[in-house]
């Protein structure tokens, strides 16, 4: 049975300069996630040289909301100004099939 029914998917773009800050501020937000029980994966990845994204899934929309307004996403806030090329990329989505 899928427990992962809805998703987020977060694009960044770090400003020239400011890809390596970027990258070692998604390293240091995955401890923050961790005290998070209905978020149930949690990626950060690289998709190119000043390219970024955050994947994760949540057991529901309630969730969701919750990460959406926790710490993590809180800070991404406070560093949008400083490192990122344009406000990042929200997305949420629906889970149809997962393996995990």
């Amino acid at each position: 049975m899928n427990t992962n029914t809805v998703a987020v998917w977060v694009e960044m773009e770090a400003k020239p300069g400011k890809e390596g800050e970027l990258e070692a501020f998604l390293k240091s937000a995955a401890p923050l996630v961790q005290h998070e029980p209905n978020t149930t994966a949690w990626y950060a990845v690289k998709l190119s040289d000043s390219k970024f994204a955050i994947f994760d899934t949540f057991s529901g929309e309630a969730g969701r909301q919750a990460h959406m307004k926790g710490e993590t996403a809180t800070t991404l806030v406070t560093k949008v100004e400083a490192l990122f090329a344009n406000p990042p990329q929200i997305h949420s989505l629906a889970v149809l099939a997962a393996k995990a």
